[in-house]
């Protein structure tokens, strides 16, 4: 099957393993290295985590614009890919007397990251414009890359923790990662031009004759301005609604992080850093499972609609919210190294199941639902809302030691709780254009 796909995609498939290598080896250890070669308090740590990721998620916004209207999708890619290479050599640099670099290296990553993802995104999508009948699967390949990068990097955090004791060589190991996703992207650019808009548009200018993708683009039906607008305002709703599951989803890197810290048994190869391994393990391993089984109901006609899934993901979330609820009362609360590394497994396993409703769910909403003439613009919006969840994260993580952690659980149990209500109030509306 894989020989009916394009050569692009396995350059982007590596490229974007390697970036998620060095972004996911940051991630397993942020807060980490804020608490204990920093210093920092959780309100602190709380707002530069939070500004961090939402930098991460609204700078799609100037990425697209970018890859669409003055660079072109490559040269971004690459631009993104140095600044995220220079900010990694900051955090490496940086320590408890020389901060600035710190700062520094964050706000490079995060522009960088921002400015990569959505143009890599735009590249995959392109390579198939003439062959739609296997842009499905293209994500889920290109997914995979993305979470087998996020499987290795917390692994690699965690022998850089046991034998050489040091945050800040994983922050090295990330430069090299990206150093290995420019290399191997510029190997392969002869087989991604063709997915560029802006190289496609130059060759066009110069009489050159267009692709084949380029030229087999299913025309659009039309749409009249009250059912545009009635599209854009079911997305708005959707994008306000879910910013409470990333609020919950973010604090995989910030509150469970602390509680692995400060709550679960360290052991010498399983330490706080090393569980963001789970995560995207579970999502390598249930994929598979989930899109099988979603295949059997749609043969039988029972397959979920999209806002179902999504209203069904949420409701898991909170079931994983509960369960760290009931692990901080069975002795998490005390702050002692005494709990068993199953609660934080468990948890992760369920948070997965509801990140594989919810995350490629919801985009695949936007991009059903989203007029053909702002699908970027939608898409955009798709990644302003996870920005604003995850600014939240940080803002709620800030009061993780002020609460008893079954109240902070709670807490995030209750917006998740809403959320779900909220998803079922406005069912009707979400379901009308998502057919």
């Amino acid at each position: 099957m894989l020989k009916e796909h394009p050569k692009g995609l396995a350059f982007i498939f590596f490229t974007e393993m390697w970036e998620r290598v060095g972004f996911y080896t940051l991630m397993a250890i942020l807060v980490l290295y804020m608490d204990k070669v920093l210093g920092w308090n959780d309100s602190r740590k709380g707002d530069f985590y939070g500004i961090f990721l939402a930098l991460c998620y609204f700078m799609p916004l100037l990425g697209g614009w970018l890859g669409d209207r003055v660079l072109g999708q490559i040269r971004t890619v690459r631009a993104g890919a140095f600044l995220m290479g220079v900010g990694y050599v900051g955090l490496a640099v940086s320590s408890a007397h020389q901060v600035t670099t710190f700062y520094l290296g964050l706000l490079l990553i995060g522009i960088g990251t921002g400015i990569f993802k959505v143009n890599m995104a735009v590249l995959v999508g392109n390579l198939y414009v003439d062959r739609p009948r296997l842009k499905d699967a293209a994500f889920n390949i290109y997914y995979m890359g993305v979470n087998l990068g996020a499987m290795i990097a917390p692994l690699v955090a965690t022998v850089n923790s046991v034998a050489f004791h040091s945050y800040n060589l994983s922050f090295w190991v990330a430069a090299v990662g990206m150093v290995f996703a420019v290399i191997i992207f510029d190997v392969g650019r002869p087989h991604i031009r063709i997915a560029d808009v802006r190289k496609r548009s130059e060759a066009s200018a110069a009489g050159a004759t267009a692709p084949p993708a380029a030229a087999s683009a299913a025309p659009q039906p039309a749409m009249d301005k009250r059912e545009q607008a009635q599209r854009i305002a079911t997305l708005v709703i959707l994008f306000l609604i879910v910013i409470f599951f990333w609020v919950a989803f973010y604090q995989n890197s910030f509150g469970l992080t602390l509680f692995a810290e400060r709550s679960t048994i360290v052991l010498k190869w399983l330490r706080p850093e090393t569980y963001q391994f789970f995560e995207p393990f579970f999502i390598l391993v249930l994929t598979p499972l989930l899109l099988s089984l979603f295949a059997r109901l749609r043969l039988r006609g029972r397959e979920p609609s999209t806002p179902n899934k999504i209203f069904l993901g949420m409701l898991i979330m909170g079931l994983a919210m509960l369960v760290m609820v009931a692990a901080s009362l069975s002795g998490g609360n005390a702050n002692r190294n005494i709990m068993s590394p199953a609660w934080l497994i468990g948890t992760y396993f369920v948070v997965t199941l509801a990140e594989i409703l919810i995350s490629p769910m919801g985009q695949s909403f936007v991009s059903k639902v989203a007029p053909h003439k702002i699908q970027g613009l939608m898409m955009g919006g798709w990644f302003a809302a996870t920005a604003a969840g995850s600014y939240g994260s940080g803002l709620l993580g800030k009061s993780y030691s002020r609460f008893a952690h079954d109240q902070f659980f709670l807490i995030l149990t209750g917006l998740l709780a809403v959320a779900a209500v909220l998803v079922l109030a406005f069912m009707k509306k979400l379901k009308r254009f998502s057919a």
